[in-house]
């Protein structure tokens, strides 16, 4: 192992150093987003996937590259489009000069994978997509290939735009860990960017971490211990958006449609893990799960009527629920 800490408390410290400097290298190329910046992060680190949901001309790209630069990994960018087939992004088989049979790897093979617009693609190559996100591998011509470790798929939507898409159905989007909404940058913020992207200057990144670290990083937050009631308060947060069960709400019987799974609990308890870890604490309190939780449960609670007609928001219902 590249990393030599001699106690996981020691661990805890480098990963609090090696976020920061981490952040300070993302922060040369992409101003604000701060909190987007962050739940990337989280995502990757807890072994989760990242949904960014934002109008176009926000630097989503920029960002994705920019954090893969950051932390030494491969990257590819796939643009989804209406004629793209499974076999675009999976790879296929072709016939060599031997006249055997060989696959040539599409470009699902990376570390960190954009899946630019995945609303714009059919629901067959959607699921080639989600399938590589569960279980880490493509099938092809009845052969599995297992893609590289660490494996992380940041897929962005536009929001606006509805002709010609397929939007992604609830149990698909349930796979993400995280679902992020890009803003509109501040005012300050925006003079920053167009200084930064208008003139010859290029900042240079620096490597802060490797494809070994990561991975090293990803298992010692899953060792971190939760104490039995932030665990309850997570699962029990859940539950409050579910429409029956012993601890269904008011809010939740009048403006939702739908509940979020036991998927949301298990992200919950990742996500507090690592954000508790970012933060030098080791072990996550209540306030981490807090911290995570509208991200995580914003795809995850379906509005119905009543909810849209009175202008309510996921977030409003979700902190009503906290």
């Amino acid at each position: 192992m590249s990393m030599i800490y001699k106690s996981d408390t020691e661990a805890i410290e480098g990963f609090v150093s090696k976020h920061k400097e981490l952040t300070a290298e993302i922060g040369k190329v992409i101003v604000g987003q701060e909190e987007t910046v962050k739940n990337v992060l989280i995502s990757i680190f807890s072994k989760g996937h990242c949904l960014l949901v934002g109008v176009p001309g926000l630097a989503k790209t920029l960002l994705v590259n920019t954090i893969a630069d950051a932390l030494g990994l491969s990257f590819n960018r796939i643009q989804f489009t209406p004629d793209l087939m499974p076999s675009d992004i999976i790879g296929s088989e072709i016939l060599d000069e031997q006249r055997h049979f060989q696959f040539i790897k599409g470009p699902l093979f990376s570390n960190i994978i954009l899946a630019d617009e995945i609303n714009r693609t059919p629901p067959k190559t959607q699921a080639a997509l989600l399938e590589a996100m569960q279980e880490r591998q493509v099938t092809a011509a009845g052969k599995k290939y297992v893609l590289d470790n660490p494996f992380f798929v940041l897929a962005t939507q536009n929001p606006i735009e509805q002709e010609g898409t397929y939007p992604l159905p609830e149990a698909q989007l349930d796979r993400f860990m995280f679902n992020v909404w890009l803003d509109y940058p501040k005012f300050a913020e925006e003079l920053q960017v167009v200084k930064l992207t208008t003139s010859d200057k290029k900042a240079q990144l620096n490597k802060v971490l490797n494809a070994e670290e990561i991975v090293f990083f990803q298992d010692l937050i899953r060792k971190i211990p939760v104490a039995d009631n932030v665990i309850e308060y997570a699962v029990k947060l859940v539950h409050k958006t579910r429409l029956t069960g012993e601890h269904t709400t008011d809010v939740a019987k009048k403006y939702l449609q739908w509940g979020a799974g036991p998927r949301a609990s298990q992200y919950l308890i990742i996500g507090a893990k690592c954000h508790a870890a970012m933060n030098g604490k080791f072990s996550p309190d209540i306030e981490d799960v807090r911290a995570i939780a509208v991200p995580i449960l914003r795809h995850r609670v379906v509005l119905n009527y009543k909810a849209e007609a009175e202008g309510m928001s996921v977030e409003e219902i979700i902190k009503q629920l906290m």
